[in-house]
């Protein structure tokens, strides 16, 4: 395909893709506590549309790419966002809280595809330093998506019932779809081997105890943003008394202090060694944590602030955590990719399903496990340093 003639409209469309998972969990987060009200139901089950997501998400990732490889790219996400679109629909039409899980389950193994793919054809169509070009636009829009997509949401709220967020899912569906069949097949050879062998280079990183050990070290880093992204309507509109337009505010805040941490990261880099880095990110998860738990509850702002302190701290982190991860293999860097990003959603589906208990104030829930997973991962990471298993011992 020709770059040249094909540039304008397939760098908008890879945009769109990559932004599906933020506006299929971000836009729906307002609408929570409502529903719980509506359908008379503990946040622990209401929060299943957001934990079934994520579990899933992250199982889809595993076989989208293989899956890709040996078929090419088109038809797999040709069917990842029609299954997409007939899912949204299907939310939209849900009568109960138990329908609406297992129609999100459906809006997830098709989101996959979207987020999946779209990275895929990056790296078929561009390359050098067009590709790096390119893969920072995405990475903006990766970073925006979660801040517009609650503020969305909640107008969405304020002027139609919470089926109309469903409905722009679904449309926003229908464009991705009507590109991605604009648009030629971007793989030119497709790979000869079997995907029986793209499963056997999982079970080898299952056994690379390097790689196994950093990857849920790093995970357990994230797991308090997804408890927080679980608790953070109920916090702030039924703790606080928001209308869920504020909550979308203050959670688009808490989303901005992720997408600076990550810039101070890229901007620190020559001059910090990512590894003084990463302790400073972990370091600072707890200390924030320890501000919630002591201050959090007086009121929006004590509780924002430190939070913002806890997802920057996250964002200035992941960068290099991310790649001292993939330095721990030699090969399969693709299979590598997917596991680590699969077990990112599968713990953080752990953090939504324990923040959304009943153990304690919810506060307090989120607040101690954020100061456990901060703790620890900042001794695990002093461990492993002394140990040398940061350094990149490959499989």
């Amino acid at each position: 395909m020709d770059n040249s003639g094909k540039l304008k409209n397939i760098v908008p469309l890879l945009a769109l893709l990559t932004a599906f998972p933020a506006f299929s969990t971000d836009m729906i987060l307002p609408a929570i506590p409502s529903l719980a009200v509506l359908w008379d139901r503990p946040l622990s089950v209401v929060n299943l549309i957001l934990i079934g997501f994520f579990v899933t998400y992250g199982f889809s990732l595993l076989f989208y790419g293989p899956i890709s490889d040996r078929y090419g790219r088109k038809k797999p996400l040709i069917a990842g966002i029609v299954l997409y679109i007939i899912a949204s629909i299907l939310c939209a039409l849900a009568s109960s809280v138990n329908s609406l899980i297992a129609f999100r389950i459906l809006q997830a193994a098709g989101a996959a595809a979207s987020a999946s793919l779209s990275m895929a054809m990056t790296k078929d169509i561009f390359s050098g330093n067009e590709r790096q070009r390119i893969l920072a636009y995405i990475a903006i829009i990766m970073a925006l998506a979660p801040m517009f997509a609650p503020i969305v949401g909640g107008w969405i709220l304020a002027y139609m019932t919470w089926h109309w967020i469903f409905i722009a899912q679904g449309a926003m569906g229908m464009i991705g779809l009507l590109g991605v069949i604009r648009t030629p097949e971007t793989l030119k050879e497709p790979s000869k081997a079997h995907i029986s062998k793209v499963m056997h280079s999982y079970v080898d990183l299952l056994l690379n105890r390097n790689y196994i050990v950093m990857v849920l070290v790093m995970s357990v880093s994230l797991l308090p943003l997804y408890s927080f992204i679980a608790g953070s309507s109920v916090l702030y509109i039924n703790g606080f008394g928001m209308t869920e337009q504020t909550f979308s505010y203050f959670f688009a805040f808490n989303a901005l202090a992720l997408m600076a941490g990550s810039m101070s990261c890229l901007k620190l880099t020559d001059r910090i060694n990512p590894k003084h880095l990463m302790t400073g990110g972990f370091a600072g998860i707890a200390v924030g944590a320890a501000f919630i738990l002591i201050i959090g509850h007086y009121s929006p702002w004590t509780f924002a602030l430190p939070m913002a302190l806890i997802t920057y701290s996250i964002g200035i982190s992941r960068p290099p955590s991310n790649h001292l991860v993939l330095e721990q293999v030699h090969k399969d860097a693709g299979a590598a990719s997917s596991l680590l990003i699969f077990t990112y959603f599968t713990l953080g589906a752990v953090g939504m399903w324990l923040v959304s208990q009943e153990w304690m104030e919810r506060m307090q829930i989120l607040g101690t496990i954020t100061l456990v997973c901060g703790v620890l991962v900042l001794i695990a990471w002093m461990i492993l340093q002394k140990q040398g298993l940061g350094s990149g011992n490959h499989q």
